[in-house]
């Protein structure tokens, strides 16, 4: 993607990694992001898109400063070849929902 779109997508998930580092995440805000970020490992990109549209829906205080970046992530991720992805999805496997977006912009650049 272009570097400002990843500049832009990166600013947000580290609000995203500093909120869930400071334990300011709800419990339900934590497990559909730990879901979402599985869901993007295999690239089932309506899936992840499905958990990221009910976030903004049952949770848009909570989440409206980061979600935008995970939006665009997952809409970046789903334009790229197929083989651009594989090699992350298979070989990333935290559980951690900061560490696999944020991995994903970088890796593109």
């Amino acid at each position: 993607f272009q570097k400002q779109v990843c500049n832009d997508i990166g600013r947000r998930l580290t609000v995203l990694e500093d909120a869930w580092a400071q334990g300011k995440l709800s419990a339900p805000v934590r497990k559909r992001m730990s879901l979402l970020v599985q869901e993007l490992q295999q690239q089932h990109w309506d899936t992840a898109d499905e958990i990221h549209r009910s976030l903004m829906v049952d949770h848009v205080n909570e989440v409206s400063q980061w979600m935008v970046g995970v939006k665009r992530l997952i809409a970046e991720t789903r334009d790229l070849p197929t083989g651009e992805t594989d090699s992350s999805a298979d070989t990333e496997t935290t559980a951690e929902p900061t560490t696999e977006p944020a991995a994903e912009p970088g890796q593109e650049e």
